[in-house]
């Protein structure tokens, strides 16, 4: 068996833009703040969304509000304005016969599990990590030191797949290989220095170098 890999979910394995972006805008209309257009949200998409919260409405203390306002648009209809990126299916299902796949992200778990079943991708992967919902493991290098530890695996012989700075910064703090992509929401300055190993352009791109691996 090879060595275990991780994935991010948003900008990763699907492409949540509308689905997000809605969301955020819905919560702070109803917050009566200013409401950017959608290509001007795409930078809240990967970070813990209390943190872009406290940014787009300027307080701190505002911001679990919008995050509640957030989810409850998001959990009956942003969660599938969402669309898997070409090509992922495939990969995962060919990389499930040699590697132990797991999904590590920053979105609440019980969203990820949702969208993942939903979506048909749940199958591909032996554990599902997520934050709670009250943002414990918000943080990509808390959640990635779980997830190591529950699915007893070691970082060493781990890689960590993400489009943003957060996945690769979790995965060289717990000892694993970082593989940054460049289809998501992230570009090429912010994973480089970060200090993903390898960038990709394209899933195609990514699944020639993953299925290429020699075993470990």
């Amino acid at each position: 068996m090879r060595g275990p890999i991780f994935f991010d979910l948003d900008g990763t394995l699907t492409d949540p833009k509308f689905g997000i972006t809605r969301s955020i805008q819905f919560a702070l209309e109803k917050l009566d703040r200013p409401v950017p257009a959608t290509d001007e949200l795409t930078w809240c998409i990967g970070p813990p969304l209390l943190d872009s919260f406290a940014e787009l409405t300027g307080d701190a203390d505002l911001a679990p509000r919008a995050l509640e306002l957030y989810r409850e648009r998001f959990s009956d209809v942003g969660l599938f304005e969402n669309e898997v990126y070409d090509g992922i299916a495939n990969l995962l299902q060919a990389l499930g016969v040699d590697h132990p796949l797991y999904v590590a992200t920053s979105k609440p778990r019980v969203f990820a599990e949702r969208i993942l079943l939903h979506f048909g991708l749940a199958d591909n992967f032996s554990q599902i990590f997520g934050a709670e919902l009250d943002g414990t493991r918000s943080d990509k290098t808390e959640l990635l030191a779980f997830a190591l530890a529950q699915a007893d695996q070691a970082g060493a012989i781990s890689t960590m797949i993400g489009d943003r700075k957060h996945d690769a910064i979790g995965a060289i703090n717990n000892g694993m290989t970082s593989l940054g992509v460049l289809y998501g929401y992230g570009d090429e300055a912010e994973l480089s220095s970060a200090g993903a190993s390898q960038i990709f352009e394209t899933v195609e791109d990514l699944s020639v170098y993953l299925l290429a691996k020699p075993a470990c």
